[in-house]
């Protein structure tokens, strides 16, 4: 008991000493910024109270396009991701032609960076006339995003499919499982769990750019900001709009970072 007195105790004054020191930073930063002479100007350029008060209500519907436009992208990444992750650990000869185009995939949408890729199916695809395709330049900004990061999604996956074990396939096919019910029932679920964290932080950079579809002028969040600011010569919209993803995006994050200290406790606690 006494023990761990003394360690809550050394706990609370660890814990006061930091969170003293980042309250006494900050305070040096917020009188260093605005005692600068130009801060008058930053103020009223980027923090004018009246400007963020007539924007709110168009960057707030604006905004629930980009969060819809998440949430539809987000299961089609991770069912994508998984299926190119399976293609490229498939070892049958039969199916060489499947691993090399999920290759060319994976190096191909990884290496083109989204706002490009966003550009191109937004505005290309519609331009085409092609019968039987929407031409909703928004559905494109998704199917761009999905393209985009269900390349990253498929390496994340891979990743962890390759870190089981080859003894518990092995194992599996000793049950009689077939080496893809070994896949299914053994090694995906989980592969898919180690990786649930680096997941993670592939959606809160998905979150972030799905601001990007406002390039194809898609009227969300951003395309709504940049409307006004382009009328009032005033850049504090964007502020506005910044406060809306820190919002979304900074409890995802601590999320992650929860749900990682979690599995390293597990997997700490699994080896004693």
């Amino acid at each position: 008991m006494e023990r761990r007195g003394v360690r809550r105790h050394q706990r609370i004054r660890s814990t006061s000493i930091s969170t003293g020191l980042v309250v006494l930073v900050l305070v040096v930063l917020a009188l260093v910024v605005t005692g600068s002479p130009g801060w008058p100007r930053v103020r009223e350029t980027f923090f004018n109270g009246e400007d963020a008060r007539a924007v709110f209500p168009d960057v707030l519907g604006g905004f629930w396009i980009n969060v819809k436009l998440f949430m539809i992208c987000e299961v089609a990444i991770l069912a994508l991701g998984l299926a190119v992750a399976l293609a490229r650990t498939a070892r049958s000869p039969w199916l060489a032609p499947v691993r090399v185009a999920a290759v060319v995939y994976t190096d191909l949408f990884r290496g083109i960076p989204t706002i490009l890729l966003i550009l191109m199916l937004g505005f290309g695809v519609p331009a085409l006339q092609l019968q039987g395709l929407p031409t909703d330049e928004l559905f494109w900004a998704g199917v761009a995003l999905v393209l985009s990061y269900g390349a990253y999604v498929a390496e994340v996956y891979r990743a962890g499919i390759d870190s089981i074990h080859p003894s518990q396939v092995a194992s599996a096919e000793a049950l009689g499982l077939s080496h893809p019910q070994a896949l299914r029932h053994v090694v995906v679920p989980q592969g898919v769990r180690r990786v649930v964290p680096p997941l993670l932080n592939d959606f809160v950079s998905l979150q972030k750019d799905t601001a990007l579809v406002s390039v194809v002028a898609v009227f969300d969040a951003v395309f709504a900001a940049r409307d006004y600011t382009a009328y009032n010569f005033n850049y504090t919209p964007y502020v506005v709009v910044a406060c809306f993803f820190i919002v979304l995006t900074v409890p995802l994050a601590r999320f992650t970072d929860w749900l990682s200290r979690r599995w390293m406790e597990r997997e700490r606690a699994g080896q004693l």
